[in-house]
Order: structure tokens, then C-alpha cells, then sequence
């Protein structure tokens, strides 16, 4: 791993490889900031936020979308709760936007989309990263696809794929800064049936640092 420690204003306490295709979940203090590394390129990085004191209060999409006016989330912008609270601010972006209607694969989505069956998704990530914290599938909310591509055309209309290959290079990152006692959950995609991975799931490095 590169050495971050002449980049950062701060000690590291999380420093974590993230296998692909495999869940990470982590708190993220106040004031902390989380930067998600993409290493080789091209992998889609699916994404939730709670307030990790009471995870009732969890990222909500309109909010952060009518509050950012676009589809696609980057430096600058902040992810709301449903109490219209700052979760994370995204203050570094070297990828340039990321994708927020796509959703989270998961098994079956994988078989009404593409035909193939017992093959999970992010969804599964996502439960089994939520169920270390005591939560379940209704805390599973639509997320945020960091390093994804899902281009809508002026007719708004989507591809046929939905999600199209990635525009991220190796060692791309996004940074966000804790607004608050945050849990971040990350399902490190294990998709090979949409160009979202370009077919090679691969791993990410997740850093915490304040």
C-alpha cells in the first residue's frame, strides 16, 4: 500500500483492504474523514450511511438529490439523512461523479435482470455487514454507487445495461468527512453481469483518518 501519511491531517485508525466482492462496515467519528480508494479501476463501490447513535436516522436519497440538484454526487455535496441532517460531505472526488439511482444488485435482481440464478449481490453485502450492527433488511435503503456509471440520456431514458463501464482509474479516490457520528456500510461489488465491474470485481481500500 502507498504510504498516506504526508497526505492526510491526521492519525489513521482504520488503514483496511476490502476484497472484492466482500462488505465492510466501520464508524466513522465526527470530524473524521473516510477516503475509499479504488486501486485497479473501474469498481463499483455501493455505499449507506446511519447515525450510528441511533441508526434509525439513515442516508436518504430525495433529500440529498433535491438538496445537490443532480444525479450524479461529487466534491462538494452532502449526503442527508431522512431528518435532513448532514451525514458525510464529499470533499474530495478524483473520479468525477457517482451514480445514485442505480440501487444494489442482489440475487434476485441478478435473475430478473440477466437470467442467472443463487448469484448474490450488494444486497446480500449489505445484510450481512447490517446484521453485525443488529440491523436487518427494512434498514436497507436505495444507496449511493461510488465509481458507477448509469448515464440518462436527454429522453430520460437509461442503457439497456443500466449500468455502463466505469470511468474510474486505478487509485482513484472519493473522501467524505464525517457531519456527524456516522456507520459507514460498503458492499465492494461482486456484479459480473453489467459492465459496472467490467466483468473483474476488484479490490478497494477504505482508510479513516481525524
Amino acid at each position: 500500500m502507498n504510504d498516506m501519511s504526508g497526505r492526510i491531517a491526521g492519525a489513521i485508525r482504520i488503514d483496511e483492504t476490502v476484497p472484492a466482492g466482500r462488505p465492510w462496515s466501520g464508524q466513522v467519528r465526527r470530524g473524521e474523514h473516510l477516503r475509499i480508494i479504488d486501486l485497479a479501476g473501474r469498481q463499483g463501490v455501493d455505499f449507506l450511511c446511519y447515525n450510528a447513535n441511533n441508526p434509525g436516522e439513515r442516508y436518504h436519497a430525495p433529500n440529498t438529490l433535491k438538496a445537490s440538484r443532480t444525479l450524479l454526487l461529487s466534491e462538494g455535496h452532502v449526503l442527508y439523512s431522512d431528518e435532513a441532517r448532514p451525514i458525510f460531505t464529499i470533499t474530495e472526488d478524483t473520479a468525477g461523479g457517482h451514480d445514485t439511482i442505480g440501487g444494489c444488485c442482489s440475487a434476485p435482481s441478478n435473475e430478473m435482470l440477466y437470467g442467472v440464478t443463487g448469484v448474490p449481490g450488494c444486497r446480500e453485502n449489505f445484510l450481512a455487514a447490517l446484521r453485525e450492527h443488529g440491523m436487518t433488511r427494512r434498514d436497507i435503503v436505495p444507496n449511493i454507487n461510488f465509481f458507477c456509471n448509469v448515464p440518462v440520456t436527454a429522453d430520460r431514458e437509461l442503457a439497456n445495461t443500466v449500468f455502463v463501464a466505469g470511468k474510474s482509474n486505478p487509485g482513484d479516490h472519493v473522501e467524505l468527512r464525517a457531519e456527524m457520528d456516522a456507520l459507514a456500510v460498503i458492499s465492494n461489488c461482486p456484479q459480473v453481469n453489467n459492465p459496472c465491474n467490467e466483468g473483474t470485481p476488484t479490490d478497494i481500500r477504505v482508510v479513516v483518518w481525524g
